[in-house]
């Protein structure tokens, strides 16, 4: 029987060295220990780049690789047939404006948060809803700061929290949030534009 090697590469993989090698993208699963040991070696990639970049491999061209130490080796993908590999250094990855891009986009997360909040209330007219109901309730006018202001806004706060699925550092649940799913769908759509927009282009790195 022939040697097979089992080969699993996903849609994107973030790396921070120049020298990109098998091992550093794939996964690799071969009866014979010697050939899979050599091919996480194997050197697929020369990053040029001094901070960042993306690179779209096809895996076509990482068996033509492969075949130019093993011939005769028969390879089974078991993953993705394009793939991105996104090169990042290490001391861009520690600048400090990434750190300010982060404070940036969650304070303007929190100002949109707020303003939607308020624009929302002030649509359907919440503040004159609950003097109404107070009103009808307690047979007396509202001052403007009851329980149904004060648990409404309690209301607002853990329903953030829940969709969030995080209090702190910790999750209240093991399931994704749906944040969470947006982002992972909203990754996948990115990639697979990436890796159409590169092959339409004949930019990737593919067999010749």
């Amino acid at each position: 029987m022939s040697t097979v090697l089992y080969l699993k590469i996903d849609q994107n993989i973030e790396v921070d060295h120049v020298d990109v090698r098998l091992g550093d993208v794939a996964k690799l699963e071969c009866t014979d220990a010697a050939v899979r040991n050599r091919l996480k070696t194997l050197k697929i990639l020369k990053i040029q780049a001094e901070k960042s970049n993306r690179y779209v491999f096809s895996v076509l061209k990482i068996v033509e690789l492969i075949h130019e130490i093993y011939p005769d080796l028969e390879i089974q993908n078991m993953g993705e047939s394009d793939f991105i590999v996104d090169y990042e250094s290490s001391e861009y990855a520690r600048d400090r404006w990434s750190f300010l891009k982060v404070v940036l986009v969650c304070v303007t997360v929190f100002i949109g948060s707020a303003f939607s909040i308020m624009t929302f209330n002030n649509d359907v007219g919440v503040t004159q809803v609950f003097s109404q109901v107070y009103q009808l309730v307690m047979g007396q006018a509202s001052d403007g700061f009851t329980m149904l202001e004060a648990m409404y806004s309690v209301g607002i706060a853990v329903g953030i929290l829940v969709f969030y699925n995080h209090v702190g550092g910790k999750r209240i649940t093991k399931d994704p949030t749906p944040m969470e799913v947006e982002m992972r769908q909203y990754e996948d759509d990115v990639n697979m534009t990436l890796i159409e927009g590169c092959n339409r282009k004949e930019t990737s790195i593919d067999v010749d």
